[in-house]
């Protein structure tokens, strides 16, 4: 089936704000929560699923931006090669407000840890399972030439980011192993909380406050991190750019963000393009434009002239009486699609000089062969400046 956009799966324009988006979700999930539709759980499944990668695109102000930009195929390396699944997802908090510490919540935490979504919870371990963390995306720009949209480049860039204390791998305790099981939940990551309400008696399970979920705390803090688990450090890293991106493009530098501590997986990188600005041309879709100036006696006579191209130089020939202001098509010298081998033109508008301080003789001849000054022949298909293919 085809996926569909993603703004029409929540049901919100493309302009909604952030908390449209979240509001037109959690309406959503409600209705197509697959305990609530036991006729056909599996349909609401999917449902469910679908709605759930519309909103983890649309919540994340890069990769809806990504989206925005280049559809499906923006998007697509965020989610790996099978596709969304909940491993992806990135906004538990949401769900847990809108569902509580329901048995269907904390299945779909399993199938993010390798289990399956609704085929049953088990396994040890704390039952406060929680779905993998991600580091957070960064975003860097470069200026190359306009040369590298033909030729492609490479470049260094230095980005900042967080990442895992390497000496406590994330643990914030000393060595990693400085632990002790946590007082609050005793090991659990979680705590229950009971409240009544007449002869209601509500009981609420939520992840540990003091532990956050872990079950452990740190006895002696790791010295590098002071405890934090994360450290701030300044990665030198090579950028491939392809022939063939525009202005603007984004390449995506899977996981070169930021860290996630202590087992979860990195941020990935954006890197967008941005070209040195050439005076020379000016660049329509897979075509460049640029200007040149020709001698009189080559627009009157013919002859041959070198053009500036994106890499280099041409020659251009240029027939006897070329008119000002013609433009020539020199194939291929143009911009090529990204992926792809053939390329656009430049299209050359020929600028024709007038020679200043003639000589008498000179003037004579131009009287000669142009009629004397004042008078202006009337233009014909065989006359001198009559253009010719």
């Amino acid at each position: 089936m085809a996926k569909r956009d993603y703004y029409e799966v929540l049901g919100v324009p493309r302009t909604a704000t952030p908390e449209e988006i979240k509001t037109a979700y959690r309406r959503l999930a409600r209705e197509y929560h697959p305990d609530l539709n036991k006729a056909n759980p599996k349909v609401a499944e999917e449902k469910f699923k679908e709605l759930s990668e519309a909103y983890e695109v649309l919540a994340d102000e890069t990769k809806r931006r990504h989206y925005d930009a280049g559809g499906f195929s923006g998007v697509e390396t965020d989610f790996g090669p099978g596709g969304f699944n909940w491993q992806n997802f990135t906004h538990a908090g949401d769900l847990e407000d809108l569902l509580g510490s329901s048995d269907f919540l904390q299945q779909l935490f399993a199938q993010a840890a390798g289990g399956g979504l609704f085929g049953g919870f088990s396994g040890g371990g704390p039952r406060w399972i929680r779905p993998e963390l991600r580091g957070r995306d960064v975003e860097a720009s470069i200026r190359v030439p306009l040369s590298a949209a033909v030729t492609g480049t490479t470049t260094m860039i230095d980005v900042p980011r967080t990442q895992t204390c390497p000496d406590c791998r994330g643990t914030g305790a000393r060595n990693g192993t400085a632990l002790e099981t946590c007082p609050e939940c005793h090991g659990t990551g979680q705590v229950r909380r009971t409240s009544r309400s007449g002869f209601t008696q509500m009981i609420s399970i939520q992840e540990c406050p003091r532990c956050h979920g872990t079950g452990q705390r740190i006895k002696e803090r790791c010295p590098r991190c002071r405890g934090v688990g994360r450290i701030q450090e300044v990665r030198h890293l090579e950028v491939t750019v392809p022939p063939g991106i525009d202005d603007g493009g984004v390449l995506r530098l899977s996981g070169q963000g930021e860290g996630a501590p202590p087992s979860g997986q990195p941020g990935d990188l954006f890197v967008q393009v941005v070209f040195e600005p050439d005076s020379r041309f000016h660049r329509e879709g897979r075509h460049a434009f640029t200007e040149v100036r020709v001698p009189l006696s080559v627009a009157l006579m013919g002859g041959e002239v070198l053009v500036p191209t994106i890499t280099g130089e041409a020659s251009l020939r240029v027939p006897a009486g070329t008119q000002p202001e013609r433009q020539f098509r020199l194939r291929g010298e143009g911009f090529p699609r990204l992926r792809g081998t053939d390329r656009g033109d430049l299209i050359v508008t020929v600028h024709v000089e007038l020679p200043e301080g003639l000589t008498s003789h000179q003037k004579d001849l131009l009287r000669e062969a142009l009629g004397p000054p004042g008078t202006a022949p009337a233009r014909s298909k065989t006359g001198f400046f009559s253009r010719r293919s």
